[in-house]
């Protein structure tokens, strides 16, 4: 096959279809920018999860005097000396269990004034309102039922809190966001995929006089057939390209610089360029393989060879 036979039906072919090759180019850089994105967005929750899982602590919350009034659980009023040493005595001797720290009433009195003073509802607590607390850290954040059975409803246990719900909500939506992305690039990989069938119909009719010709001096159906599906693949291989540089600039825009998200929400473990530039040679192959094999298909049905 001559290469540069084939390269210039490659040109022919996009230039006569410059409209249609530009609308297959955005359409493809689109659904795999979407694509790209819900990667790094499901990475983005792995790694947040992993992050704060490691740092979160299951709460063991102890009874104190006016909780014997408003919690029934309390009704045998405030927890003793006892019960808090057996409590602590219990959860030392669990093999999940990796540290316990105990927060009194008036550590608890202190952080709530450093999170809430500037409320109205601050100048009205009093230290004797504020709970203690067991904070536990386990070694494995997944095995908060455990200690979820064997505290709760123990008495001088007023609740058994596990503060993964607390981040649960943001990570549900961040997958539903994850599930939109996924959605609206599906709908776009379809319309781009018709989109090239279209454009290798067209193409494929175009030429069909040359086609005709290159038959009768006896060219196989692959040398036939090549400059269409190139000229598909090269159109998702620019619009690969162009998801790429959507991807890297989206990166840098919103965690970077621009809206700087690292900067506002230093809390966060944000994935780094690692992560970005690992889903690139991805998106750039889905992008040259995907045309190509619609243009095959597309070829099939519409070019007799």
């Amino acid at each position: 096959m001559r290469a540069q036979f084939v390269l210039s039906e490659i040109g022919v072919g996009l230039r006569r279809n410059l409209t249609m090759t530009f609308a297959v180019i955005v359409s493809v850089a689109l659904s795999l920018a979407l694509f790209g994105g819900a990667l790094l967005m499901r990475e983005q929750v792995s790694t947040m999860k992993d992050y704060w899982y490691d740092k979160v602590n299951v709460s063991i919350f102890l009874c104190n005097k006016s909780d014997g009034t408003t919690t029934a659980r309390c009704a045998k009023g405030a927890v003793t000396k006892e019960q808090k040493e057996q409590i602590e005595a219990d959860l030392k001797k669990m093999d999940i269990v990796e540290t316990v720290h105990h927060e009194s009433a008036d550590e608890a009195f202190k952080h709530y004034k450093e999170q809430y003073g500037d409320t109205a509802i601050a100048s009205v607590v009093t230290p004797d309102q504020m709970q203690e607390s067991f904070r536990v850290k386990l070694k494995d954040p997944e095995k908060y039922k455990v200690v979820a059975t064997a505290f709760a409803g123990r008495d001088g246990v007023e609740s058994v809190q596990d503060q993964r719900n607390i981040l649960q909500n943001l990570f549900d939506l961040m997958n539903g966001m994850n599930i939109a992305a996924l959605g609206v690039m599906g709908l776009m990989l379809v319309i781009a995929l018709m989109l090239i069938v279209n454009t290798v119909r067209v193409s494929a009719f175009s030429r069909r006089r040359e086609t005709g010709i290159m038959r009768l001096v006896g060219a196989t159906n692959f040398y036939i057939q090549m400059p269409f599906i190139m000229e598909a693949a090269f159109a998702g291989l620019l619009g690969g390209a162009v998801a790429c540089v959507m991807l890297l600039v989206g990166r840098y825009f919103l965690i970077d610089h621009g809206i700087a998200l690292a900067e506002k929400m230093q809390l966060v473990n944000f994935i780094g360029w690692d992560a970005v530039f690992a889903k690139l040679p991805l998106v750039l192959a889905i992008g040259l393989l995907m045309p190509a094999l619609a243009a095959f298909i597309a070829l099939r049905k519409y070019l007799k060879v």
